[in-house]
């Protein structure tokens, strides 16, 4: 597997190139959950991950980011490291520039995680159609 600082350069915030958000089409991961890589010992840890991304709340929105589908990419490996690419409802979204901060924290704060980088990207734009059936009721369009 590729070196985690390789694939998402620290300081990295904008994703320019897209190299890590997959297509729309992006098949989901067999665990579970955004779409990613982990080898088959990482899998409890890539849960625990997307555990704790369930208590991240959009503060525009009563959803998480998992429900709302703006993680695009997990990336677990074996050390420990996790690497996500995700977006935001929108680009002037108010907290584009402190809300990748806590998810880094939040996951962080994992057991067995030993490094953590968010990368905000923009392409695909996001859009309702990424929203769980769960995220749909949390939010009145159901």
């Amino acid at each position: 597997m590729e070196p985690l600082r390789r694939r998402f350069p620290l300081g990295a915030a904008t994703g320019e190139g897209g190299e890590v958000a997959p297509t729309p089409a992006a098949p989901p991961h067999p665990g579970g959950g955004p779409p990613g890589t982990c080898a088959p010992a990482c899998e409890p840890l890539r849960q625990r991950v997307i555990a704790a991304l369930h208590t991240v709340h959009d503060p525009e929105l009563p959803a998480d980011l998992v429900e709302l589908g703006l993680v695009y990419r997990l990336d677990v490996e074996a050390g420990g490291q996790v690497a996500i690419a995700m977006t935001l409802t929108a680009p002037g979204c108010p907290v584009a520039q402190t809300f990748p901060g806590e998810v880094e924290q939040t996951v962080r704060q994992v057991a067995g995680v030993t490094e953590a980088k968010v990368t905000l990207v923009w392409d695909p734009p996001w859009g309702p159609d990424r929203m769980s059936q769960v995220a749909r009721l949390q939010v009145g369009m159901l």
